[in-house]
């Protein structure tokens, strides 16, 4: 079974039936582990990221890089301001 293939086609397709000069139709899929190839650029492609698809737009400089890269699986940390108790000198510091 040729998974990567497949999805050449259907993009293939996509770009044959957009008009000039418009973004094709994104084509979802689960396959993070394939490499981009020239013949993909220009193309929009759902990268499932364990619970949704992240559109990426396929562009000349992301030939050679799979396509997991550009879809974050985690969401950042976003750390909030240290409380009581976050460290150990916290306990000299008078409760206003």
């Amino acid at each position: 079974k040729r998974k990567p293939m497949a999805l050449i086609k259907r993009l293939r397709k996509a770009k044959k039936e957009t008009p000039e000069l418009e973004k094709p139709q994104a084509i979802k899929t689960h396959l993070r582990d394939m490499i981009i190839v020239p013949e993909m650029v220009g193309c929009v492609v759902g990268v499932h990221q364990g619970k949704t698809f992240n559109s990426i737009e396929i562009k000349p400089e992301m030939i050679g890089h799979y396509l997991g890269e550009f879809s974050i699986t985690y969401k950042p940390v976003k750390h909030g301001r240290p409380g009581i108790g976050a460290t150990h000198s916290s306990r000299f510091i008078p409760l206003k």
